[in-house]
């Protein structure tokens, strides 16, 4: 691979990055937004978008000296949603394509921001040859937002990505995992092991899912001692103040659980902040119960990495509002992120689940999840590129 960087001044990479990327359309497409206080496009939020604009053109006007004649490029992200209006115009003859890994929000919630730059960013992504989602809701909000600013029907289509079961075997193979297998069993001490795998992110819902562990501890005595939920996270973001303060709370709530129903021995909420791949891979292995609450989420790929490991045919409980609960449905024990009480039943659900049901449910989600490669999302990517204005309408 040739690697070649793009050099944009400090202050407007993080203005793209920090106000404007994860402070505005992350939240957007993820409805964290708490709408009483923010968004504030205020004369700070506008300068930060004409930083946005420079960001992306830069990274275009490198794209256009960089791609051969007829090449096809590949975007990635919401970092990078205006690269097309400005790559389209210096090299109409490439076949592009854009990928957004998030959802994709909603007309009425696209309608909070400024006119100039709500326009802005459907009119440059929709001036890529074909833009692409992880399933067909993502996809279908954002043509409905292209309708609302009176576009026409740009070129899409749906990838979901793929986890990739060879790496993870290949992982699970290795003496740091066989040890930290080891390590979780002395730790678990035989009990049911509930898990989680994020990063300490707003939209993950970290703290209802551990305010709906406690409700479950409360109205189940029969489980406390004998029940651990294991949270895997990692920090993220943390040069936002919402992130800081979201660790911060949610270290708290889990302080709370662990004082209310813990015992000598017992901690029964672990909240691993380490980075380690190794661990979560032997975590994945050995759980009961993966349990994903996103408030939104583009697909969740820890709810196909989890099936592709688990050898205790463990049962996934998964958010309705994440991505890849529109492939595993059927599968998966749904929850509606927001309730609390309906996340504490349907864990309980799931730990009572036949072992017929399980070990069915679960043979099913390894062979779905072990069913496509992330090469295979990669080769239908590049397939749905095309030169803008030949492309098929609605793909």
């Amino acid at each position: 691979l040739k690697l070649r960087t793009v050099a944009v001044a400090p202050e407007v990479g993080r203005a793209a990055y920090d106000v404007i990327a994860n402070g505005t359309l992350w939240f957007l497409h993820h409805g964290l937004f708490d709408h009483a206080r923010r968004p504030r496009f205020d004369r700070v939020w506008h300068e930060a978008w004409e930083r946005y604009c420079q960001f992306n053109e830069a990274f275009a006007e490198t794209i256009a000296e960089e791609a051969a004649s007829g090449a096809t490029v590949v975007v990635n992200d919401y970092h990078l949603a205006l690269v097309g209006r400005y790559l389209t115009k210096r090299r109409p003859d490439l076949a592009t394509a854009f990928f957004c890994h998030t959802p994709f929000c909603p007309p009425e919630d696209l309608a909070m921001l400024p006119d100039k730059a709500r326009v802005e960013l459907m009119e440059s992504m929709a001036a890529f040859g074909s833009c692409g989602f992880h399933v067909a809701r993502w996809r279908d909000a954002f043509l409905r937002c292209a309708t609302s600013v009176g576009l026409g029907v740009p070129s899409t289509f749906v990838a979901p990505l793929a986890a990739d079961a060879a790496r993870l075997d290949e992982v699970a193979k290795t003496e740091a995992c066989r040890l930290r297998q080891e390590r979780l069993e002395d730790r678990l001490d035989g009990r049911t092991l509930l898990l989680r795998s994020d990063r300490v992110e707003l939209s993950k819902n970290l703290i209802r899912g551990f305010l709906a562990f406690d409700e479950l501890l409360e109205a189940s005595p029969k489980w406390r001692g004998r029940l651990v939920f294991l949270a895997r996270v990692y920090s993220s973001r943390e040069s936002l103040p919402e992130y800081l303060a979201y660790r911060t709370e949610t270290e708290h709530v889990v302080e709370m659980v662990n004082e209310r129903w813990g015992s000598p021995g017992y901690t029964p909420v672990v909240l691993d902040l380490e980075d380690d791949f190794a661990a979560t891979v032997a975590a994945m292995r050995r759980y009961e119960l993966l349990v994903l609450n996103p408030v939104r989420d583009g697909l969740n790929l820890v709810a196909l990495e989890g099936p592709v490991l688990n050898e205790r045919d463990g049962v996934l409980v998964l958010s309705r509002e994440a991505g890849a609960y529109d492939l595993l449905a059927d599968l998966a024990v749904g929850l509606n992120p927001f309730d609390i009480t309906g996340t504490a039943a349907a864990i309980a659900s799931g730990l009572s689940m036949s072992p017929d049901e399980r070990a069915g449910r679960a043979a099913e989600l390894r062979r779905r999840a072990r069913s496509r490669t992330p090469a295979d999302w990669l080769t239908e990517v590049r397939e749905a590129a095309r030169v803008p204005g030949d492309k098929d309408l609605g793909g």
